[in-house]
Formats: C-alpha cells, sequence, structure tokens
C-alpha cells in the first residue's frame, strides 16, 4: 500500500551514508564529465563544419560583423573567444547581452573570493575542531556527531521529528570550544558584505555604461514615449501634439494613435497562410512530370490576369453567393488540387485546382486589406508621441502629466520592431483581467509543480523506493552503482528536465498577458520562470520533502516564526549532496550540450524534410533566437544556492563546483550571444535590477538559514548576532531601489549628449499625413533613421537595427502586399497571371519574390 508519507521515521547509519555519498558524488561526477566532454569535443569538430549553424549571427547579423574571425582549429577559438573585450560585447550584441554576461563575471568573483576564503581559513579551522571533519564533498560529516542536526542516538527526517524535539544541546556537548560558532558568524558578515560590495560595483558599473550607451544614441525610438490613459477629446494627432506642447516640456516631431487594427491585423494573417499555401502548390505543380511527356491536357495559363474578374476563369473557383461552383470546365488532375467547403453549415465540399484557387483567394483577400486600410477606424487611449530630442523625452516620462488619476501616463516606448502591435487596441481591463488570470494560473502551477516533485525528492531516500516498490529496493541494494544512479542521476535529471521544458509553457503565458512591449514580455518570462525555480526547485524541495507535511509545517510556522529558520537549517544539511549533484550535472554535463545546440540540431532534419518552398528553406537557415528568460533564471537559482551554502559544513565544495558553472557558463554564453544566436536588444539592460534584487533575496535566505543552524546548535549568542544582517539587507534592498534603479530605467539629462537642433514637423503636416502612405515631414521614417544613425557615432554595429526602425506604425497598415516567392521558371508563369514584381525582392539561390 502506498504510504501517506515517503519519508516517515527514516533511520539510517551517518558512516555507511558517508560512503554511500561519495558513491554518488563519483558516480555523479563520471557520468556528467563523460557527458559534457563528449558534447564539447563534438561541437570543436562540427563548428567548422557547420558553420551556416554554429557561426549563424556572425555570418548573417551585420552586427557581428566587427568582431574576430575564430579560425577552424581545434582549440584555437577558445583564446579569440576570451580576449574579446567587453567593449566589443557591448558594440557588437548591446546591453542586454552585456548585462547578462557582467552577472556570470560577479558570481565568478564573488564564488572565486569565497572558495579562498573557506579553503584557506573555514575548513582548516573546521578539520582542527572537529577530529572528524569530512575530507571530500562526499563525505557525510562528523561521525560522532549526528545530533548536531538530528535527535541523537537515531537520525531522523525532519518531517518524522517535531522541531520542538531539536534542542538540548550546547556547543559544549559536542566537544566544541565556546568561541567556535563565532567563526560561522564572522563568514556570514563576510559574505554578506562581500557580495553587497561587488553588487554596488558592477551595478555603478552598468549605470554609467548603460548611461553612455544610451546617451549618444538619437533615433525616433529613444526619442519617444508611449502615452496611455488618453481620454478621448485628445484622441487625435493634432489635439494630442497641441495639448503636449501646451505642458512647455518640449516640441513633437509626430504622433502615433493606436486604432482598432484587428481586423487588419486578422486579414494579414490569413494572408499570409494562404501566400504559404500558394507557394506549397506551385511547388507541388513543379515537381509533377511534364504532362505534354505523359500525353495529358492541362488547362492553359490565363495571359491577361486577373484584369477582368467577372469572367476569369479562377475567379469562379470560389464559390459565389449562392455557394454553387459556375465553372464548367472539368478538373484536370495533373495541377494539384485542394478540398474547399461551402453552403449550409459547410456541408457541401469538392476539389478545386490549388493554384488557381489561391490565387483568387490572396486577390481577394488584397482588395480587402486596401479597404481597411482606408477606413476611419476607432481611436484608443493609447499613442506613440516622439519628441524633437531625448531630453524632452526622458522629462515627459518622470513627470505626471494629469492630474487625474489614470490619464495621459507616459512611458519609455520600445523599438517599433519590439511592439506587440495586436495588444494595442486590447481595453486596458481586457489587459488587466488577463494579467490577474495568468497570475492566479501560475499560482495553481506552482501547487501543481510541488506535487509534481514529490516523487522525485522520494528518489533521494532508499527507504522510501523500498516502501512504494519492495522488490525494486532489494535490487538496488543488491547493485551498489545501480544505487548511486537512482539516487543521483535521476533526480537531478528530472528537475533538469523540469527546467528546460517550464519556461516555454511560462513564456506562452506572458505572451498571452497583453502586454505591449517585447521587452516587457522578456522581463516577464525571467521573473515567472524564476519564481518557479526558487519556489518549486529549493524551498519547496528543500524545505516541505513530501505533500503530508505542509500543513504541519504551515501551523508550527504561524505558531511560532522560528519554525521557518530550523526547519530550513535542518533540511540544508540534508539537501546538500543533492544540490552537488545538481550543479555538477549542469555545469560539467550538460552546459556543453548548449554549445552544440541539440535542440536545433535534433529538429533540423524534421524543418528540412517538411520544407518545400523557398521560404521555407530560407527559414531554416535563420539563427537560432537566445531568450534570456529561458536561461537567466536558472542560473540566479545556482548562484543564491551557492551563497547559501557557502559557510556550512561541505559548503567548501559547493563554492568550487559553484565556480566551475559559471566559468564554464560565461564562456559559453558569450559564444552563443556573439556568435551562433541572435538576440534583440528588447530591453537595454533592464533585467540587471531583476537580477539584483534575486540576488539580494538569496542573501536573506542565506542569513535566515544560517541563523536557524546556529540556533539549532544550541549556539545563541552566534545566532542572534545573524539577526542585525537580515535588517541590513532590507535597508539595503530599500536603499538600492531609491538610489540605483531610477538610473537602470532612465537616462539621466546630464548622460544625454546635445546634437543640432532637429527640423520639426509642423502641427498641420502631421495631420495631413496620418494615413499617407509616405512618411510625414517630421522625419519618421528610415531615412531620418539613418542620418540619425550617423550623427551619433558611437555603438554604430551595436545599434544598427534600433537606427534601421522605420517609425511608430502598425507594419501592417504600410507593408507591401508580395506575392508568392518562387524560383525562376515559377516567378516567370507567375508574372505573365498578373503578379507585379517589386524591385529588390530576389531570393537567395536563383529564387525570387513575385
Amino acid at each position: 500500500m502506498f504510504p501517506m508519507n515517503l519519508f516517515d521515521a527514516v533511520e539510517y547509519d551517518p558512516e555507511k551514508d558517508a560512503t554511500q555519498n561519495q558513491r554518488n558524488l563519483y558516480t555523479q561526477l563520471i557520468i556528467s564529465l563523460v557527458l559534457g566532454l563528449t558534447a564539447f569535443i563534438s561541437f570543436c569538430i562540427l563548428r567548422p563544419r557547420w558553420a551556416t549553424l554554429y557561426a549563424a549571427r556572425k555570418q548573417q547579423i551585420s552586427a557581428a560583423a566587427s568582431l574576430p574571425d575564430l579560425p577552424d582549429t581545434f582549440f584555437g577559438w577558445i583564446p579569440v573567444l576570451y580576449r574579446i573585450t567587453e567593449q566589443q560585447v557591448l558594440d557588437s550584441a548591446g546591453l542586454d547581452a552585456f548585462v547578462f554576461l557582467a552577472f556570470f563575471r560577479l558570481a565568478v568573483r564573488f564564488l572565486t573570493v569565497a572558495f579562498l576564503a573557506a579553503l584557506v581559513i573555514l575548513l582548516p579551522i573546521q578539520y582542527h575542531f572537529r577530529k572528524d571533519a569530512p575530507s571530500g564533498p562526499g563525505d557525510g560529516g562528523d561521525k560522532n556527531d549526528t545530533e548536531s542536526a538530528y535527535p541523537r542516538t537515531r537520525l531522523y527526517r525532519i518531517d518524522s521529528v517535531r522541531l520542538s524535539d531539536l534542542s538540548g544541546f550546547s556547543p559544549d556537548d559536542r566537544g566544541y570550544p565556546p568561541g567556535y560558532f563565532w567563526m560561522y558568524t564572522v563568514f556570514v558578515y563576510f559574505f554578506t558584505g562581500l557580495i553587497f560590495y561587488l553588487l554596488n560595483a558592477e551595478t555603478k558599473k552598468i549605470i554609467k555604461v548603460r548611461q553612455d550607451y544610451l546617451g549618444s544614441q538619437t533615433t525616433t525610438t529613444d526619442r519617444t514615449i508611449r502615452l496611455a490613459g488618453i481620454p478621448p477629446e485628445l484622441r487625435s494627432e493634432g489635439a494630442l501634439a497641441r495639448f503636449i506642447e501646451k505642458l512647455g516640456i518640449g516640441k513633437v516631431e509626430s504622433v502615433t494613435i493606436c486604432r482598432d487594427w484587428s481586423e487588419l491585423d486578422q486579414l494579414m494573417e490569413i494572408r499570409g497562410k494562404t501566400l504559404r499555401k500558394l507557394e506549397t502548390a506551385w511547388i507541388v505543380n513543379s515537381a509533377k512530370p511534364d504532362p505534354e511527356r505523359s500525353g495529358e491536357t492541362v488547362r492553359p495559363a490565363p495571359l491577361d490576369g486577373f484584369a477582368e474578374p467577372e469572367t476569369d476563369e479562377e475567379s469562379q473557383l470560389l464559390p459565389n453567393e449562392n455557394g454553387h461552383d459556375e465553372t464548367t470546365t472539368p478538373r484536370l488532375v495533373r495541377r494539384p488540387t485542394t478540398r474547399i467547403r461551402y453552403g449550409f453549415f459547410n456541408l457541401q465540399s469538392k476539389e478545386v485546382d490549388a493554384i488557381a484557387y489561391y490565387e483568387e483567394r490572396l486577390r481577394r483577400l488584397d482588395d480587402k486589406i486596401n479597404a481597411v486600410r482606408r477606413k476611419e477606424l476607432t481611436s484608443m487611449p493609447l499613442a506613440f508621441v516622439t519628441m524633437d530630442s531625448i531630453a524632452t523625452c526622458q522629462m515627459a516620462v518622470q513627470a505626471v502629466l494629469d492630474p487625474s488619476p489614470l490619464r495621459l501616463m507616459a512611458h519609455l516606448a520600445p523599438a517599433p520592431s519590439a511592439v506587440v502591435w495586436r495588444n494595442t487596441y486590447l481595453p486596458r481591463s481586457h489587459r488587466m483581467a488577463r494579467a490577474w488570470i495568468i497570475t492566479m494560473f501560475v499560482g495553481i502551477l506552482t501547487v501543481f509543480w510541488s506535487v509534481l516533485l514529490v516523487p522525485l525528492a522520494g528518489l533521494l531516500e532508499i527507504s522510501s523506493i523500498r516502501k512504494v516498490f519492495p522488490g525494486l529496493g532489494e535490487v538496488l541494494d543488491a547493485h551498489k552503482v545501480l544505487k548511486s544512479l537512482v539516487q543521483t542521476s535521476l533526480p537531478t535529471l528530472g528537475v533538469s528536465l523540469l527546467t528546460v521544458a517550464v519556461p516555454y509553457l511560462y513564456d506562452w503565458l506572458s505572451n498571452m498577458q497583453g502586454m505591449i512591449s517585447q521587452a516587457d514580455v522578456e522581463l516577464s518570462v525571467i521573473s515567472k520562470n524564476f519564481f518557479f525555480t526558487f519556489i518549486n526547485l529549493f524551498l519547496f524541495y528543500t524545505l516541505l520533502g513530501s505533500a503530508t507535511t505542509v500543513l504541519t509545517i504551515i501551523k508550527d510556522s504561524l505558531s511560532d516564526t522560528r519554525h521557518i529558520a530550523n526547519l530550513l537549517a535542518t533540511q540544508l544539511e540534508h539537501f546538500g549532496q543533492f544540490y552537488i549533484n545538481l550543479i555538477i550535472l549542469q555545469g560539467l554535463g550538460l552546459f556543453p550540450f548548449r554549445l552544440l545546440e541539440f535542440g536545433s540540431v535534433s529538429l533540423y532534419p524534421i524543418y528540412l524534410f517538411a520544407a518545400k518552398t523557398p521560404r521555407d528553406y530560407a527559414e531554416l537557415n535563420r539563427p537560432p533566437v537566445f531568450k534570456y528568460g529561458f536561461f537567466l533564471p536558472q542560473s540566479l537559482l545556482i548562484f543564491i544556492i551557492c551563497i547559501v551554502y557557502s559557510v556550512i559544513p561541505n559548503g567548501v565544495w559547493m563554492l568550487l563546483f559553484g565556480l566551475f558553472y559559471f566559468l564554464i557558463g560565461y564562456f559559453i554564453y558569450k559564444y552563443q550571444l556573439l556568435y551562433a544566436m541572435d538576440h534583440d536588444p528588447h530591453s537595454t539592460g533592464q533585467a540587471w535590477p531583476i537580477i539584483s534584487y534575486r540576488t539580494i533575496l538569496g542573501v536573506g535566505v542565506f542569513q535566515l538559514a544560517m541563523f536557524g543552524w546556529l540556533a539549532l546548535k544550541r549556539a545563541i549568542k552566534p545566532s542572534a548576532f545573524v539577526l542585525p544582517l537580515l535588517v541590513g539587507t532590507i535597508w539595503f534592498s530599500y536603499f538600492y531601489s531609491r538610489t540605483y534603479e531610477p538610473l537602470t530605467k532612465f537616462i539621466a539629462l546630464g548622460s544625454i549628449r546635445r546634437q543640432s537642433a532637429r527640423p520639426r514637423a509642423s502641427i498641420r503636416n502631421l495631420v495631413e499625413n496620418v494615413w499617407r502612405d509616405e512618411p510625414n515631414d517630421g522625419g519618421d521614417g528610415a531615412e531620418e533613421e539613418e542620418e540619425e544613425g550617423d550623427a551619433s557615432g558611437d555603438h554604430s554595429a551595436a545599434d544598427e537595427n534600433r537606427r534601421r526602425e522605420p517609425g511608430f506604425t502598425n507594419p501592417n497598415l504600410t507593408s507591401p502586399l508580395n506575392g508568392p516567392w518562387l524560383s525562376k521558371d515559377q516567378a516567370d508563369h507567375a508574372r505573365r497571371r498578373g503578379w507585379p514584381r517589386l524591385p529588390d525582392d530576389e531570393g537567395e539561390s536563383g529564387d525570387e519574390q513575385v
């Protein structure tokens, strides 16, 4: 029968457990090294052969052209990558990549100093005063001191023992000198001060770089504000521009009022799908044998295209208003066909010529799209206002524009390519409802993941396996290596797979939340995934252990808050070996597989098999996209674990393997961000405050855990002296939010480099050119962007995409209605059927758009 508690009264021999831990560690090291070395050697062999994949960004992204070429030798690329400076990273990859790698540099600095201090000072003292101190990370610790975290005579898991029973032992009872535990308090203060010093120094550096970087830009994006809560009387370009200029902030260059583009966006989405189906039909048709050689006949292609749709044969392939097909020409078997449905509830169907059908459908969609573009659509309470300078833009977003709440709220505008246009016409009430619903759903998922992790936690105890599967427990007892694999590899592999799969779900939820900026979506993904990793994979996995103890823990915690610290401290020692194994697997075993881009490589044959059209093959060669929300939260969790375990026994090994993790991760991510993977600079480094606050949270957990750990050792005074650090950490968080956070969001007026006066569009021109295809005199078009880019001078490669932004207009309003992307012969035939060919639309490898 399945036990109610997987961890009831687990009793085990400390000496036997130490030997088992050492065996588990060696097993994990061997597995991880084999996996990691295999992946790394495979990458070194494949890198020069598959340059289109492993150097895709270098070959296809112009911003990476200034990077040095990596030699094709086996290890020769490593020194070249190491010598790439931070300035080159900033110029080539932008602020987001610079900030991401800065976090890894911060972690390496802290872990290096902390490891050396623990190795030179902490570990020798522990070894001197604890006669049987651990000699390796797999040692179970003091073999005669099993009472240090658990009751005497028998060693229990925490959920089978009341926390009130863990008392009655003093340091002197175990032979420790009276001042022994003060050493741990001193190291808690030292490591706390070290991390805050490094965090403070790195934040100042990032702020200076960000202010200089953004202060030198003069693009339209840097001069544009996003204005929400616009009242009905100001929902026109001219009225809104006049209102802002009356505020005395500065001059307005252009205004884009967001409108209800839902119908247009839907038509463009349908058109894109239809266009792909037409391209596929052309490819299928060209792959068939020549009908003249096979003795079959085909319908000749009309030369007049769609000039006379009333008499055109293809126009009748779509059902008329009564749902009947008026064509009398029999269907020909040599051309591809498609089945369409019509009539009452689409109960009737027929097969028609696919090429002619999709061509006619595309023509009708183009007519509808052009008609919608000429409509006067409903204005929405959202607008993008471009000012005449960066200074006026920054003053606008940092000021209160209207005395009424929720009216005329100014925010910095994202780049036009980062605007989620489908959410600009979504009412604010709908966006708020989506946000609350998704937040509640994330809470439900948190409970679900917690229940899902209970079996994984059970694998850490062989006694739990015996209760559920007695036969499997006997097999594991008889085979020590297999037992080590089950206790080390399976739990860590299960947690690792969750950290890979769950971010995709949270990424989808963030995109459904209704955010207007892609940067906000990216930051939301980071927050959601960190919440999952920290709450489920650390706190729950460490504290709760099994679902049946949750209510007991909550009840005890409400009656005495010290139970939380005691529980955290008690469980930390027990789960230390698990987290060491996890860091080893992640850093030594799985990190090198990211160099291989295993996901892209494994999916490439599937996409290649499904690809038919030139457009499909062109998309195959696009660089993979690097998503910070998928990789940053996991590294943040590893860093927090290393901080929490830095002082307790065996913490030196956590620091060592954590240092390996961040060293390897720094080089791997540096290579991917610079050479292999594409990434849009959406947030301009705004992930740094998230990194800082999560690090401060980890320091608070570290202090709370050490307070409980020292209290369990009956070191009352040393534990009491940890409490002021908790207060200091809360103060530092407040100080950080008031002092540094504004400078990570805005540009200081003193950092803005003054540019020459710019021509300003008149209000009359703004109003007259609202719905024209040509750009207005305010110059928010592409030509102006290039001129601005020349004026800025610095960071031309890194900010090239931002300077080429066309302006704040829904791309579906202005994008050309191109024809299918076909090969040369197919394009010539299609052109005879009436498709226009736009200049400079030639595709690669002899293919072109028509």
